[in-house]
């Protein structure tokens, strides 16, 4: 998640997991012992009221181009209102993934409307909203551009087979970044970062759906089909390398002024924010450990009760179109979702934007690409238990 010196930093968007009473609650709602909570099929639809030409849609601060010359415009998004007629009222009000969990869930619950036509949450996140009912299946005749341009590694995640709830805006790498002058060597896998001359100058992510998908795949773990064995056997590597000094401290987006100053010589890292960095400091390095990398997304997703659902979907298909998937790229620099925007970047008169389509970070292909998993996610009944113990090693 970018943190540059040409922009103000953002909030991480694989946000802290809360204290653990926070996590608690989230965790119980999301099981079974509140019938209430869940909304049936039947129940999350509301009368489409398109025709007024219009949606709100709620996203993270930084996370769509602006003008260069004027940050309040958007360009790709008035290319959509223009091209459509539809007014999009876009809204940054997205800092954390369970703090707005519980500012929408109440509505939610209740079967009533949010007052947002879409929204975008991290897949760990998204998965409970799956689970609970909390989101409409979209109507891929309405997407062509989404049916036939999105990555297939991002087309059937765990907690939602075949997309039908949820569609990736962005997505991104887990793995680990370092300074390969002051380090003075390369990196290649997990096991690196508790090499002696790395006590005390390593840093790891402090959120449990942020950190554990990387370790487990340094023990060689199909993160596809991880065990509750798989994260326990973690938590003890991962508490032995605490106690005996190894570990700096667990951050969250704030990794990257250690790794800028100097504090820390290797960190797990966001292959978006390493980016940026590399502008500024072309030593910082970003690797795919040999064992493999997490992919991850922050997804689309029409709520319960939203009353624009054409209009919403009509827009998620505008930004799978191609050229507008390379616009929207060429700002963000995360890995794009769509694989077809490489092409257009490659054409690029801008010599900077078009090494982007080279770039294994924007555009993962050839062996890196064969590194790359997503992760099961943590379902409610196993996320009590296991936060329970992260947060302990952590320390929240």
């Amino acid at each position: 998640m970018p943190s540059t010196s040409s922009r103000t930093p953002a909030p991480s968007r694989r946000s802290l997991l809360a204290a653990l009473g926070g996590t608690v609650a989230l965790g119980a709602l999301a099981g079974c012992g509140v019938p209430a909570a869940y909304v049936a099929p039947g129940d999350r639809a509301a009368a489409d009221e398109s025709a007024e030409r219009r949606l709100t849609w709620a996203n993270w601060p930084l996370y769509i181009d602006t003008d260069d010359d004027d940050p309040g415009r958007r360009p790709t998004l008035e290319a959509f209102e223009k091209r459509t007629g539809i007014s999009v009222d876009y809204v940054e009000e997205i800092n954390d993934n369970d703090e707005f969990f519980g500012k929408i869930s109440p509505a939610l619950m209740n079967h009533r409307s949010t007052g947002r036509d879409l929204i975008v949450i991290s897949d760990w996140m998204c998965a409970r909203y799956v689970r609970l009912g909390w989101v409409q299946e979209m109507d891929r005749a309405r997407q062509p551009h989404v049916a036939g341009h999105l990555d297939p590694l991002l087309r059937s995640p765990a907690f939602d087979p075949g997309r039908r709830c949820t569609v990736p805006w962005q997505s991104g790498i887990t793995g680990i970044a370092y300074n390969r002058r002051a380090l003075g060597r390369e990196l290649r896998a997990v096991a690196d970062l508790w090499a002696p001359d790395l006590k005390g100058r390593v840093t790891l992510l402090s959120g449990l759906d942020e950190a554990f998908a990387l370790l487990m795949q340094g023990n060689g773990v199909d993160v596809t089909r991880w065990t509750a064995d798989d994260f326990h056997r973690i938590c003890e590597q991962v508490e032995r390398e605490v106690r005996r000094g190894q570990i700096r401290r667990f951050t969250g987006n704030d990794y990257t002024k250690d790794l800028v100053s100097g504090d820390v010589l290797a960190c797990q890292a966001y292959s978006g924010d390493v980016i940026q960095l590399q502008a500024d400091n072309p030593d910082i390095r970003f690797v795919v450990p040999e064992e493999g990398g997490e992919l991850w997304s922050d997804s689309l997703m029409i709520p319960d009760r939203a009353r624009h659902k054409a209009n919403a979907e009509r827009l998620i298909d505008f930004y799978y179109d191609p050229e507008v998937a390379a616009r929207l790229a060429a700002w963000v620099t995360y890995v794009c979702p769509v694989p077809a925007a490489r092409e257009i970047l490659a054409a690029a008169k801008d010599r900077d934007t078009a090494a982007l389509a080279d770039n294994p970070l924007v555009f993962p292909h050839g062996p890196l690409r064969e590194r790359l998993a997503v992760a099961r996610d943590i379902t409610s009944r196993e996320r009590v238990e296991f936060a329970e113990r992260w947060n302990r090693i952590v320390g929240l």
